[in-house]
């Protein structure tokens, strides 16, 4: 590990998506994969961390839709007459996060299937408040 001392921070991890790029964290110890990044690893303690680049694949865990929305998120046009979906993705590498689910109708959640293939989608990574989007693929 270099003498500059890395953040692995939610700053640092919007910044990354603002650039396009999925990133992690990984300990050098163990190899255990986080994401979002963590500064420690919860598997063997150790605290020299690296970032990690995610493909960006997953599958979708579980999800739910949202009609009442936080003003965040109406000021991205969602609310009670255009619902959004936000879930957990497993990603490839194994980590799973909460992200908006693009591509699907979250108007009818009964056509969304668990287990469904997704992609990171950067769309949603701009402003203010960058958020975490896959799109369903």
């Amino acid at each position: 590990m270099t003498n500059e001392r890395v953040l692995f921070t939610a700053e640092a991890f919007y910044a990354h998506l603002k650039e396009q790029r999925l990133m992690g964290s990984r300990c050098v110890s163990c190899g255990e994969l986080y994401l979002p990044p963590r500064p420690i690893c919860v598997s063997c303690g150790g605290k020299d961390m690296t970032w990690h680049p995610f493909q960006g694949n997953g599958r979708l865990s579980t999800f739910t839709c949202i009609r009442v929305a936080p003003s965040a998120m109406e000021a991205r046009g969602y609310g009670r007459n255009t619902p959004y979906c936000t879930g957990l993705v497993e990603t490839d590498e194994g980590p799973t996060i909460s992200a908006l689910v693009l591509g699907v109708d979250a108007a009818r959640p009964e056509m969304i299937q668990v287990g469904m293939a997704l992609q990171v989608d950067f769309s949603e990574a701009t402003g203010d408040h960058p958020a975490l989007a896959f799109h369903a693929v």
